[in-house]
């Protein structure tokens, strides 16, 4: 097996990142990319971390459909169904 990032699924996965709001996108990069707590980013952001925990799971959930139905923006509340 590679290591080789598949060029459709990051294509995909940058789309995802640049349609979601803002404030949610920079949160799941601190913590994905930056390696910090959730503690850490509602600090910086003045959320809770209660408020960090919500965003980083609607972000996840609009990450993982995007990747699974490509250019299609989620519909509102979806992931509660």
């Amino acid at each position: 097996m590679t290591d080789t990032p598949d060029p459709d699924r990051l294509e995909r996965l940058e789309a995802a990142l640049l349609t979601m709001p803002r404030l949610r996108r920079e949160i799941f990069l601190a913590v994905r990319l930056d390696a910090m707590t959730y503690e850490e980013v509602a600090r910086i952001t003045g959320l809770s971390v209660r408020a960090v925990e919500r965003q980083m799971v609607r972000a996840i959930a609009h990450i993982g459909y995007h990747l699974r139905h490509g250019e299609a923006s989620p519909p509102r509340r979806w992931w509660r169904k």
